[in-house]
Order: structure tokens, then C-alpha cells, then sequence
């Protein structure tokens, strides 16, 4: 064999002996309602930094479109769809972006609450209430519950709240719909295990966000050591899903909350609730 020849073959032979370089991993994608302010906004920048693309909605477009450019700005994919999810119309669109079948993180974040006595409130916000708590969250879980199964993978985040363990006169209906987010997502979260998908409820306590101002919430109901931030809570919600938790329960204070109606009675808890959250009190 010529010199040429061998050179030829031990090039081949070395070529052939490389470890072959696998492409990169594709980015996972997460979809985030209510993402204009408060938890939903943190929830898509913590997840960016956890390596995801995300889509992100709400009814306020403008602040959406700053969130994006700043998301962007550190090379992630970012999908913008203006929703408002308390009508059954804007639902269907954040469900046929889910019915892409990409979406490998879903967080039901949207919602919100209304400080009052319960008969001055008018029914037509109360009713609003329960379709963007209770409707849309079941509805979007529904889509990307079918999907992840199929995918044999998937993680549900939904947002609940403290206020899901024990009645709350003057945010009577917020609380209601609250525990039936919790309650849903339990057993949401034995069903979707058996094929790879985690369902957890985060069910955070006082977080200064945009909530009190729309809520009528004194901050005054809360001494200042009970208020957390969105990103602590938003840290312990993905910390938490990322492990298969079922429910989460940021901070201490929280947590003693959560286990106070099974240590009190349901008068007394029901009782120092209204007390809380009776306005000018």
C-alpha cells in the first residue's frame, strides 16, 4: 500500500472511531396564563432561566409585548396571545395553541378575587369570577391533560391559594373557587401520574402583586411578616412540580394556615377569616 493510501485509511479509521456528536436538546415549552403581572409574569421569567420557551397570555397586550422583549433578550422563544380567559371564546384560543401538542408546562395562574359583602357585589363580576377561576382552569387543563398523556409527559401548575382550606366571609366566592382548585388538582394529580404528568397546586398566602389592588384587600389584613414575594412562591411552585409534589405550600406562615382548620373549629377559623378580611376593620 502507498504512503498516500495508508495516510487515506488511518484518517478513515480515526474519523470512524470519534464519538458521534449528539444535536443539541431541543428547549421545552411552557404555556402561562395571566401573564401580564404578579406570579404570571415571575412564573415566565423563572422558567426562561430554567432553559424554557414560553407562550405567554392575558387580556393586557401591551405589558405582555414589554415582557417578551425582555424574555427574548436572553434567546428565548416567546409567544404572545391575547386572551381573556373569563369568556368561553378567549379560552379556545389559549386551547387550540395547547392542541399543538408542544406545551410541556401548563400554568393555570389567571385569576382573581373580590372584596365584599357578598349581596353588594355585583353578580355579573362574581359569576366572571368563577368562570376565570374555576371554567378556564378546567377547561385548559382538560386540553393539556389529553396531550401529555399522549406524550407520556407534562407538568400542571395550578394556582390556588391559601384561602382553598377554610372558608372566607367577604371573599366568599374567591375562596370557593380556590378549593375547588385545590381539591381538582389532588385528584387530577392520582389520575395524570400513571402516565408521566404532574399535576401540582401551589397555594400561596399574601404575595405583594397586583391581586389586592383588584381585590379590595386592605394590606392591613395580613401583619407585614405574613407578605412574600412572587419569587420565592414561584421558586417553591416549580422546585415543587419538578419533584411530583401534589401541593405546595410556600413559607411558614402558609403552611400554619393550611393546617389551622384541622386544629381549630370551623366556626373559629370561619370567624377570624371575616374578621381579616371585613373591610375597614
Amino acid at each position: 500500500m502507498s504512503a498516500k493510501k495508508r495516510v487515506a485509511a488511518e484518517r478513515e479509521t480515526l474519523e470512524d472511531t470519534r464519538p458521534s456528536r449528539s444535536p443539541a436538546p431541543s428547549r421545552k415549552r411552557a404555556l402561562v396564563t395571566g401573564a401580564s403581572s404578579g406570579l404570571g409574569e415571575e412564573f415566565a421569567r423563572q422558567l426562561v432561566r430554567r432553559s424554557y420557551d414560553v407562550v405567554i397570555t392575558a387580556r393586557r397586550k401591551q405589558r405582555m409585548d414589554l415582557l417578551a422583549d425582555e424574555l427574548r433578550a436572553r434567546d428565548a422563544d416567546v409567544e404572545v396571545i391575547e386572551a381573556d380567559l373569563s369568556n368561553p371564546e378567549g379560552v379556545a384560543s389559549v386551547e387550540q395553541r395547547i392542541a399543538r401538542g408542544d406545551i410541556d408546562l401548563l400554568v393555570n395562574n389567571a385569576g382573581f378575587g373580590i372584596n365584599g359583602e357578598f349581596g353588594e357585589i355585583p353578580l355579573e363580576r362574581e359569576l366572571e369570577e368563577i368562570d376565570l377561576n374555576v371554567r378556564a382552569l378546567t377547561w385548559l387543563s382538560h386540553a393539556a391533560v389529553k396531550h401529555m398523556r399522549a406524550n407520556g409527559r407534562g407538568t400542571i401548575i395550578n394556582v390556588a391559594s391559601t384561602g382553598a382550606y377554610q372558608p372566607v366571609p367577604y371573599m366568599a366566592t374567591y375562596a370557593a373557587t380556590k378549593a375547588y382548585v385545590l381539591s381538582f388538582s389532588e385528584a387530577l394529580h392520582e389520575e395524570a401520574k400513571t402516565y408521566g404528568v404532574t399535576v401540582t397546586c401551589l397555594c400561596p398566602g399574601g404575595t405583594r402583586t397586583e391581586f389586592q389592588q383588584v381585590a379590595g384587600v386592605q394590606e392591613q389584613s395580613l401583619p407585614r411578616f405574613g407578605w412574600m414575594t412572587p419569587e420565592p412562591v414561584v421558586k417553591a411552585a416549580l422546585d415543587g412540580a419538578a419533584s411530583g409534589s401534589a401541593v405546595v405550600v410556600p413559607g411558614w406562615l402558609n403552611k400554619a394556615t393550611a393546617n389551622a382548620p384541622r386544629l381549630a373549629p370551623r366556626f373559629v377559623i370561619r370567624k377570624v377569616a371575616g374578621r381579616m378580611f371585613k373591610k375597614d376593620q
